[in-house]
């Protein structure tokens, strides 16, 4: 599995991560045979947040990880609405409870609500020089609140920022991209298949996708997510709460697409027009 560094960490992280989002909804047992099975190969970043089943999934991941979470680099998010100085304090330590780990690698503001973004950044900080996180990002961030973190902690101080990104959905290689780029800032895409959006069989967009698998012997999913992270500041976190789709999403991890094939899916699945606002979900 090929890692990176992550933004301006030292650290480096897989390119292809596991992400948990409604695994509340699965098969308990699978999800953890699923998650384990992914740190098995490589997909060592896990995603999760105090959101998620309202703290059930980070309780899964916490059974996930036991015994190997000094191989993980481990992820969650507060909620927007929580977020004062102390009430992100206490959620931190409410999900490092679930998760029965005494820190984060990375804790994350889940998207930007109505309460002071001084207040929570100046409680990651807090939580960082505890040793209770060792590095803060955040999601669902466009350009203008990414300029106003940066304002409030300066440069190299934000590790990533989460956003929806998937063949369906190229808005953020526009603007959003390139200035994470610029700033060191990593860009990890969630919902890398679109949540059900996923080009349908039998179309000429998966075609596309399945000539390029062939020729790697891989799947169309695997080429997708391959496509999704194939600048340096991309990473993906798909979900998969089976054996087989966690084996699926494994081998993009070192997949090498050539500059035909990459020209070649991004014809087939065009960015579009810049649109005014990120798109969330």
């Amino acid at each position: 599995m090929q890692k990176r560094h992550f933004g301006p960490l030292e650290a480096l992280v897989p390119v292809v991560g596991q992400g948990t989002w409604q695994m509340e909804r699965d098969d308990p047992r699978e999800v953890v045979r699923a998650l384990r099975r992914g740190i098995e190969l490589g997909m060592t970043h896990v995603d999760t947040a105090e959101l998620y089943g309202a703290g059930v999934v980070e309780e899964l991941v916490g059974d996930a990880i036991a015994g190997v979470r000094d191989r993980v680099f481990l992820a969650s998010k507060v909620r927007p609405e929580h977020a004062t100085y102390a009430g992100t304090i206490l959620a931190c330590e409410r999900s490092l409870q679930r998760l029965r780990t005494d820190h984060l690698d990375l804790y994350l503001l889940h998207w930007r609500g109505a309460l002071p973004l001084e207040d929570t950044l100046r409680a990651m900080t807090t939580l960082r020089d505890e040793g209770k996180i060792r590095a803060f990002g955040v999601s669902n961030f466009d350009v203008a609140d990414l300029e106003a973190a940066l304002e409030l902690v300066g440069e190299r101080q934000i590790a990533c920022n989460q956003v929806l990104y998937h063949l369906g959905e190229r808005d953020i290689e526009h603007v959003l991209l390139p200035f994470c780029e610029r700033h060191h800032i990593a860009v990890v895409g969630y919902s890398p298949f679109g949540s059900g959006q996923f080009a349908e069989a039998g179309s000429w967009r998966r075609s596309v996708l399945e000539r390029v698998g062939r020729a790697h012997q891989a799947t169309a999913h695997a080429v997708a997510l391959r496509f999704l992270v194939r600048r340096p500041a991309l990473f993906a976190i798909p979900k998969a709460s089976t054996l087989a789709h966690v084996e699926s999403n494994a081998d993009a991890g070192d997949l090498v697409l050539s500059d035909a094939e990459v020209a070649e899916i991004a014809a087939a699945f065009p960015v579009g027009e810049p649109r005014s606002r990120l798109p969330f979900m």
